[in-house]
């Protein structure tokens, strides 16, 4: 479930300098999927694999993602993540599981207008918010 559809790199002008894991997650919030699937996959480390891997869940492509969140391991922003999608209404386990919410998401993408959909896309929302802040502050959480 892409958070914003706009499908062209052209929104996002002139931004060498950033770091690949920033320019993943815009890319990723603009809908680029193309863009942000190859400068996610150029990225050597867990934070870019857990960027990989929401480009796949949001594909959709839960078997991919759940390659690239194995790949991650635990993620630093796990528990603000876990905490706050529990401030939604996301029922999970009390720890962050990033696959069983990719299966929450596969739920919800067949229940379009559901109370599952929504939530999974705050939760998605946030989980990109932690995500890119982690990435744009160079990594510290």
């Amino acid at each position: 479930m892409p958070l914003v559809k706009t499908p062209s790199t052209e929104t996002l002008p002139h931004i060498d300098s950033l770091s690949d894991s920033v320019l993943s997650g815009l890319y990723l919030y603009c809908g680029c999927w193309d863009a942000a699937h190859s400068t996610a996959d150029r990225i050597e480390d867990p934070t870019g694999y857990f960027w990989h891997a929401i480009v796949h869940r949001q594909e959709p492509d839960p078997a991919n993602s759940g390659y690239w969140f194995r790949k991650t391991g635990k993620h630093p922003i796990f528990p603000k993540l876990a905490a706050e999608a529990s401030d939604i209404g996301y029922r999970g386990a009390r720890d962050w599981d990033p696959f069983a919410f990719v299966e929450f998401c596969e739920t919800a993408r067949q229940r379009p207008g559901s109370t599952e959909e929504q939530v999974a896309i705050q939760v998605q929302l946030v989980e990109w918010q932690l995500l890119f802040d982690y990435s744009a502050r160079g990594q510290t959480c």
